[in-house]
């Protein structure tokens, strides 16, 4: 296939790109290098891949027009870009509608008005479900947990945009959802959870695996923010890969659906367990201090998985214990995430 990969320099962008060509497909990536780390990418990628069918284009997802000539000529449209943080979005609420909001707009523009009208892949977000005050939250000594929905929330949950980047988020969303229903578009909707893996530059606001993982290597103090009870369901990157490509694979079931995309009940830990596990595996103390909770945070956050497994037959495959083993390899071995206090001669 001829696939076009916005926010192709990315984390999930640049291991969406090598798992696309490794598979065989003539990949284009889309990316304005504005994210730290994506310069990076870059040099990976064209160093690793140069001789492939790989073009990168320079462009920003928020010009029309850029992405109109993105997208022509192609089959498949894996639609990454975005404004991925709430406390950005908190600070600066309108670049983060003009780049998730407008920017998929322009993406599904750029499809609709193709000649070879591709399939849109969009990579959407569990907070469009928002803090979810009617579910029951009980409270554990380490960890929140659901008190009546032992597998986390399904897509059927309501909709409740909750911060400016749930909103921009969440509309994005439903257009992609919508231009099946209206216009015949082959769209996916995958609202994810928390990924983690190589090629991330995880940071305070966003990719908090692999921020918490870097911190420990440099030897950094953590911020927690709430009481470190707060439970995700995390996913190695190439298991939430697997799920796009059964999507392509099965265009005509997938289109016009919506899956979530996480680690389900199985592959949950809380903050609290996340760091006494980092401990163990990197053998020694993690320094942390706690401070209060942010906006928009939620307590648990638990990815019904079973409609992706019943319809697309996804499975995750990686456990969380190995994922993190893979994470801090690519981590140490990287020059760029060694601790500050590190010498050379």
């Amino acid at each position: 296939m001829d696939v076009l990969v916005t926010g192709g320099c990315g984390f999930l962008g640049t291991n969406m790109t090598k798992a696309l060509l490794e598979r065989g497909d003539n990949v284009r990536v889309l990316d304005n290098l504005s994210r730290s780390g994506t310069e990076r990418n870059l040099d990976y990628l064209e160093s690793e891949f140069g001789s492939m069918p790989l073009e990168i284009l320079r462009e920003d997802i928020r010009d029309a027009d850029a992405v109109e000539r993105a997208v022509a000529g192609c089959d498949a449209v894996i639609h990454l870009a975005a404004q991925v943080a709430v406390t950005t979005s908190v600070e600066q609420p309108r670049d983060d509608f003009d780049i998730n909001a407008t920017g998929t707009l322009n993406v599904l523009e750029g499809a609709r008005r193709c000649e070879r009208k591709p399939a849109v892949l969009f990579s959407s977000t569990n907070k469009v479900y928002g803090g979810m005050e009617d579910v029951v939250v009980e409270e554990g000594e380490r960890r929140y947990s659901y008190g009546e929905l032992p597998h986390g929330i399904s897509e059927q949950h309501p909709l409740d945009f909750h911060s400016p980047y749930g909103c921009s988020k969440g509309a994005a969303d439903q257009y992609v959802r919508d231009y099946a229903r209206i216009y015949g578009l082959k769209t996916v909707v995958f609202r994810t959870s928390c990924l983690y893996g190589p090629h991330q530059f995880g940071n305070e606001d966003q990719g908090w695996v692999a921020h918490f993982v870097i911190s420990a290597v440099k030897g950094e103090q953590l911020n927690i923010y709430g009481d470190g009870k707060q439970v995700r369901d995390v996913l190695y990157v190439d298991d939430a890969i697997s799920a796009y490509t059964a999507a392509l694979e099965q265009l005509d079931e997938a289109s016009g659906e919506v899956f979530n995309l996480g680690g389900g009940p199985e592959s949950s830990v809380s903050l609290l367990e996340f760091m006494d596990s980092l401990e163990k595996i990197i053998g020694k103390p993690v320094e942390r201090e706690f401070a209060d909770w942010r906006p928009g945070d939620q307590r648990i956050y638990l990815s019904d998985v079973r409609k992706l497994e019943r319809e697309l037959g996804w499975q995750r495959k990686m456990g969380v214990e190995d994922g993190v083993r893979a994470l801090l390899g690519w981590v140490t071995s990287n020059d760029y995430f060694q601790p500050a206090s590190s010498t050379r001669s």
